[in-house]
């Protein structure tokens, strides 16, 4: 039998017994439909999660420190890096050597460090970090009121809404004042050793050590107020109470508490100052493990998110495993229906076979009629589920949007429908509903056309 025969011969057997095969075609819908709406969803959660720890720079960022940061910690340091005494200092030629690596769009250091913030006679100790420029895009800063910080070097800065509450009771009043921050600035020692600072600052150098600490005090303009802390990862901008641009900090020259417990430790004499740790910024995730290697290469830790990021793909994938199974529920009870429709269909057209029979169709062109009205339903009802759960999907989003935007909070886009889950949906519909008929088709091709001929 010609596939046009076939196709036609079909397609009038379908128009006979339309209620019947609307009914089937619908329950493939509905299955199809609980399939896509609960894999979209899936998917959605995942793209959203995705898009978040982009933003957060967890899949592109290695932290960085010096081994010598383990000194003192034990048996648990040195399982870490044996030789911590080989490391070299983490210090500005450090940084320039690693951004220079190849795929590194970004390195900056952790600048943090203590000071006094003076406002409207009210005195407070807070802890000031610097923050990139590019931190601006992060989600880090979402919740800010007011804005960021108008140039790198600034003089602006942006309170967490705890210490602002400590300032005054109303904090977004505070955006467009000045405050007074007074700090400890590392300078070059002026003195002989044992005396005191022309400055009136301490001389370090008392202790062997290169530098001497003197009081400084600066005005900034307050640009912002955050709601959030936005430290929530190695590196991060938080663990602080106010934040400044990166390169005011670095020009500030301020002395943090780790600079001296190196300082110390090491009996170094530098006039140079000595990082924490340094956030590096790779061109893309694929990147990050060259990257962290050529930073081990050169003599110091360095690690990554990576694992946290595939424990969350795992994760998803089986997540999106278990909606599929339980989607795909509804769709196998439509199988029955196919099965049931192919079933009665036999029954009343018996006769109808029999002809067919005796004119010369052998069994494989009865089965072949078959499945291409059983493909016929699935391929119809997988197109019109697709466009179901489609709209199920959006009214699912609407729905957490409008809730999310009572709540005063941004709205976010947690259903995805991509276009391998479409031909995936519509391909499952038909190889399920091919499935379904191969008892029906097989029961009609092994029907006696004699027998047939005789049902009244």
């Amino acid at each position: 039998m010609k596939a046009l025969d076939l196709a036609e011969l079909a397609a009038r057997n379908l128009r006979e017994a339309l209620l019947r095969n609307t009914l089937t075609t619908l329950g493939i819908a509905v299955g199809v439909a609980s399939l896509v709406a609960t894999l979209s969803l899936g998917v959605g959660l995942q793209e959203l999660a995705s898009r978040r720890l982009a933003r957060s720079g967890l899949f592109d960022t290695v932290y960085v420190t010096s081994r010598q940061n383990f000194r003192g910690l034990g048996g648990a340091a040195r399982r870490l890096d044996p030789n911590p005494e080989q490391s070299r200092p983490l210090d500005e030629p450090a940084r320039q050597q690693i951004e220079h690596l190849a795929n590194v769009v970004e390195v900056y250091p952790e600048i943090r460090f203590t000071t006094e913030v003076s406002y409207a006679g009210r005195k407070q100790l807070a802890t000031v970090a610097g923050v990139p420029p590019s931190a601006r895009s992060s989600d880090a800063f979402e919740g800010l009121q007011g804005g960021f910080f108008s140039g790198p070097e600034a003089e602006e800065a942006i309170l967490q809404v705890d210490f602002a509450r400590e300032l005054i009771s109303q904090p977004a009043a505070l955006i467009g004042q000045t405050l007074l921050l007074r700090y400890a600035e590392r300078g070059p020692v002026e003195t002989p050793k044992g005396s005191r600072s022309v400055s009136g600052g301490l001389n370090v150098d008392d202790f062997g050590l290169g530098f001497s600490v003197i009081p400084r005090e600066k005005s900034l303009h307050i640009v912002g107020i955050l709601e959030t802390d936005p430290g929530i990862a190695p590196g991060g901008f938080g663990r602080g109470r106010m934040f400044i641009p990166l390169q005011l900090a670095q020009r500030l020259k301020p002395v943090q508490v780790t600079e001296l417990r190196d300082l110390m430790r090491a009996s170094l004499s530098s006039t140079t100052p000595i990082y924490s740790s340094l956030t590096v910024h790779v061109s893309s995730a694929k990147q990050v493990q060259a990257v962290e290697d050529a930073v081990k290469q050169m003599g110091f830790l360095a690690f990554s998110l990576l694992d946290a990021t595939r424990s969350l793909q795992r994760f998803f994938a089986i997540l999106d495993v278990f909606l599929g199974i339980f989607g795909s529920l509804a769709l196998a009870v439509a199988s029955l229906g196919i099965i049931n429709t192919l079933v009665m269909a036999i029954l009343e057209r018996r006769r109808e076979i029999g002809i067919l029979k005796a004119l010369g169709a052998g069994d494989r062109d009865v089965r072949q009629l078959f499945f291409a009205e059983a493909g016929a339903m699935g391929l119809a009802g997988g197109a019109l589920g697709v466009a179901l759960g489609w709209s199920i999907g959006r009214v699912i989003n609407f729905g957490t949007n409008l809730y999310l935007h009572r709540q005063n909070l941004p709205r976010e886009n947690i259903w995805s429908v991509p276009w391998w889950l479409v031909a995936g949906a519509i391909g499952f519909a038909v190889l399920v509903s091919l499935a379904a008929g191969i008892y029906p088709a097989s029961r009609a091709a092994r029907l006696d056309p004699v027998q047939a001929l005789r049902y009244e």
